[in-house]
């Protein structure tokens, strides 16, 4: 009698395994065919009959439609009746990341963490909660370690050169960009994102040849990224190629008649930049003409150590001297309030000419014909 009371205990505690094992499976298959819905009218409501992973996958079910309050109260039902699955302490993570509640979700990435040290997304949420703390060197830790997991996902990698950014170390930033620039796919917009960093890097360090094949390369997967257009063009004027720059050119202006440029590029484009003692100038071109009218088409923007612009050069559409025959632009200058005129120039003036003469002005060699009041254009 005992031993068949035993088999049929055996026997029930089988069904119950099998029972539990059904719904996890019914669970995880609906949930990887995004059928979130459904998990939720279905199976919400009885969830708590369910096992730690079938509990699991009804809270993952909450947090792909980003109910947050629904998935802290479904992966803390989960735990509670398995403590030892990183996963729901991994997602209870995000989740309060999510909702701004960064020293809870570093507690349940650290849990997850303890119980498997193998998986780099633990790293990664772990880094995204420093990150938003802006304790920046914890999160580089973090994310360095995620990098060290055996199954690579992209985040760290794009995180860890943006962090040396923001700790304002740009040769370390560099070579983190170029190493998630190897790394990560390039079917993401985080390669495009490092294509485009190690291109303006490169610029600023005045590296050319190497500015110029990242951003080459960036616009050959994102044609209509128009801001590298213009990085280009710096790159062609920093390496006195201007000839390269003008198809560059013909397609911002092509852009901005269909309205498509947009935020800083709407009306006008940055093509050079350069020293001047230590001052920064930044050469910018107008894409508008206004016919008949006074208008500022190329502007030099003198700016000082801290960013702001002292006063600008710039080349001035003159109406009466084109009539005249002296030259399509004049020369002219904003500073301290007051305007003065340097001279005229040709509309197809060579830039080299151009910035000679721009330079005799900041030596101060060459001397205003003209000097008055006038406010800006």
């Amino acid at each position: 009698m005992k031993k068949i009371l035993l088999t049929v205990s055996i026997c029930l505690l089988s069904l119950s395994n099998y029972a539990q094992e059904q719904i996890i499976t019914e669970l995880k298959n609906e949930y990887e065919k995004e059928k979130y819905d459904l998990i939720i009218s279905k199976h919400s409501e009885k969830v708590s009959e369910y096992p730690a992973k079938a509990i699991y996958y009804v809270g993952m079910a909450y947090y792909m439609k980003a109910d947050d309050n629904n998935v802290l109260k479904i992966m803390d039902l989960s735990i509670k009746k398995d403590k030892t699955d990183p996963d729901a302490f991994f997602i209870k993570g995000m989740t309060l990341n999510y909702m701004g509640k960064f020293d809870k979700a570093i507690e349940s990435f650290n849990k997850a963490i303890e119980l498997d040290s193998s998986n780099s997304n633990y790293y990664s949420g772990l880094g995204d909660s420093y990150v938003s703390q802006e304790k920046y060197e914890k999160a580089l830790s973090a994310y360095k370690t995620a990098t060290e997991k055996n199954e690579l996902i992209d985040r760290p990698f794009t995180m860890i050169p943006q962090i040396y950014a923001e700790l304002n170390q740009p040769k370390k930033a560099l070579e983190a960009f170029y190493k998630s620039k190897a790394t990560i796919s390039k079917e993401s917009n985080s390669y495009v994102n490092a294509l485009y960093n190690i291109g303006l890097y490169e610029l600023l360090n005045k590296n050319y040849d190497e500015s110029e094949i990242a951003f080459k390369e960036l616009i050959e997967l994102a044609p209509n990224d128009f801001h590298s257009y213009a990085k280009l063009i710096q790159v062609y004027y920093g390496k006195k190629e201007y000839k390269k720059a003008k198809p560059l050119r013909e397609n911002l202006y092509k852009a901005y008649k269909k309205g498509k440029l947009k935020d800083n590029l709407k009306s006008m484009f940055c093509f050079d930049q350069f020293k001047w003692k230590d001052k920064l100038i930044l050469v910018y071109e107008r894409f508008a003409v206004k016919k008949g009218e006074l208008y500022y088409k190329h502007i030099f923007y003198v700016q000082n150590k801290t960013g702001e612009t002292e006063f600008t050069i710039q080349t001035e559409n003159s109406p009466i001297s084109e009539e005249l025959g002296t030259g399509k632009y004049a020369i002219g200058m904003d500073k301290n309030g007051a305007h003065s005129t340097f001279g005229f120039i040709k509309e197809n003036f060579k830039y080299d000419s151009l910035k000679s003469i721009i330079h005799k002005i900041l030596e101060k060699q060459l001397n205003a014909i003209t000097s008055s009041r006038k406010g800006k254009i």
